[in-house]
C-alpha cells in the first residue's frame, strides 16, 4: 500500500482495524485524542463497534467484557487516564484476557500538562494495579512502529492470553511521518475458553476472582510461568552501531530517536558511542545488555529518559555494578536536545 502522511495516533487506529479489531471502548483525553476520533469514525465503516464510555473506568471494563467473549479488542488513554484504569487491567491480567490497551503518556503526576513524558514507565512495565502480574509492553519509536506494532501487540495478546500495552510518549502520538501499511490479518486463533452465549461456550467461565488460597496461588504460578517464557520468546530490541562501542547509550521512545542521532554525530568525530533501544519494555532485553555489561572495552552506560529515571533501574540490575550506569532525564514535558546530549555524554567521558 502507498505511504500516507499520519500522525502517530491515526497509525495506531489503522493498525489496529489492520489486525482484525473491531471493538473500541475509551474515553478522550490528550495527547491521546486522536486515537478515539479516529476509531469512532473508521470503525463503524468496516462494521465494528466504538463506544465513548462515561468515564475510563468504565471503558476498560467494557473491554473486559468485549475480551471475555473472545473478539479482538482495545482501549487507548493517556497517563492520568492510565491510573483509573488500573484496576481492571488486573482484572484483565487476572482472567488472562487478551486486549490492546494504548498509553500515550504525558506529564506527571497528577494531572500534570499535556506535553510529552515517560513516567508511566514504573506505572506500565511494574504493574500500577494489585497482585503479581505482568503486561506484554511495547514501546515504539515512528509512526510506522505505531502501526507494525498495535498489530504485533493484538498477536502477542492473543498467543499468550495477556494484555498487551503500546507505550508511546505525547511526541510519538502526535507527530506526523509517512506511514506504509501493510496487508490486513485474515486468520485468527480459535479461542475455545471465550464466552459467546453459545450452547458450545456455556460451561466456560472468565473471571479473576478465587476464593480458596491455595487454587489462588496455583493460578499465580500458572501466570509466572507464562511470563518467563514470553521473556524468553518475545524479547524485542534495536543495536544501532553498538558492536564496537565503548559507551553505550540506552533510552526508548521518542529519546531513543535523538540517541540515535546524537550516534551519528559523534561517530562522526570518532567517539565510539552506541545505541540499545529496548523495543521490549516488558520482556526487557536483559541478556542483550548483559552481553555488554561483560565487554572488556565497554566504558560506561548512559541511560536518558523523560523521566526521573524508571527504566534505568532495570538496566542497573543486569549491569549488577559491573560497568558504571550513569542516567540523565529530563522531566515536565521537556525533550533534551542533540547538543544537551552529547555535552552529557562529554562529561561523563571525563570523568570516567
Amino acid at each position: 500500500m502507498k505511504k500516507v502522511l499520519i500522525k502517530g495516533n491515526d497509525a495506531v487506529v489503522r493498525g489496529a482495524l489492520l489486525a482484525g479489531c473491531r471493538n473500541y471502548f475509551g474515553y478522550p483525553i490528550t495527547p491521546a485524542s486522536e486515537i478515539a476520533e479516529g476509531s469512532a469514525l473508521l470503525f463503524p465503516r468496516v462494521g465494528g463497534t466504538f463506544l465513548q464510555a462515561e468515564s475510563e473506568i468504565g471503558a476498560i471494563n467494557m473491554l473486559y467484557g468485549a475480551a471475555s467473549s473472545g473478539v479482538r479488542c482495545m482501549t487507548a488513554s493517556s497517563s492520568p487516564g492510565i491510573s483509573l484504569k488500573m484496576e481492571g487491567i488486573s482484572y484483565l491480567a487476572g482472567s488472562e484476557l487478551p486486549c490492546v490497551i494504548v498509553d500515550i503518556t504525558r506529564g506527571g503526576p497528577g494531572l500534570g500538562n499535556i506535553a510529552p513524558e515517560q513516567g508511566d514507565y514504573n506505572q506500565i512495565v511494574k504493574g500500577g494495579g494489585h497482585g503479581n502480574y505482568k503486561l506484554i509492553v511495547l514501546a515504539p519509536n515512528s509512526a510506522q512502529e505505531m502501526c507494525d506494532l498495535t498489530m504485533l501487540a493484538f498477536e502477542l495478546a492473543d498467543k499468550y492470553r495477556n494484555p498487551t500495552v503500546i507505550m508511546a510518549d505525547g511526541t510519538i502520538g502526535q507527530m506526523m511521518e509517512p506511514v506504509e501499511f501493510p496487508q490486513p490479518v485474515t486468520s485468527f486463533p480459535k479461542k475455545d475458553w471465550a464466552v459467546k452465549a453459545t450452547a458450545e461456550t456455556r460451561e466456560n467461565l472468565v473471571s479473576s476472582i478465587e476464593l480458596d488460597p491455595d487454587r489462588l496461588e496455583v493460578h499465580n504460578q500458572k501466570l509466572q510461568k507464562k511470563y518467563a517464557i514470553i521473556e524468553e520468546k518475545e524479547v524485542r530490541c534495536e543495536e544501532y552501531r553498538s558492536d564496537d562501542a565503548e559507551i553505550l547509550l540506552c533510552g526508548f521512545g521518542i529519546v531513543s530517536r535523538l540517541l540515535q542521532s546524537v550516534v551519528d554525530e559523534m561517530r562522526a568525530e570518532g567517539i565510539p558511542v552506541g545505541l540499545i533501544r529496548p523495543i521490549t519494555l516488558f520482556p526487557f532485553p536483559r541478556k542483550i545488555i548483559d552481553v555488554y555489561a561483560s565487554k572488556k572495552n565497554v566504558r560506561f552506560f548512559n541511560v536518558f529518559e523523560l523521566n526521573n529515571g524508571q527504566m534505568v533501574d532495570d538496566v542497573k540490575l543486569v549491569v549488577n555494578g559491573r560497568k558504571p550506569v550513569l542516567f540523565y532525564g529530563r522531566m515536565g514535558g521537556n525533550l533534551p536536545t542533540i547538543k544537551e546530549i552529547s555535552a552529557e555524554i562529554m562529561k561523563n567521558m571525563r570523568q570516567s
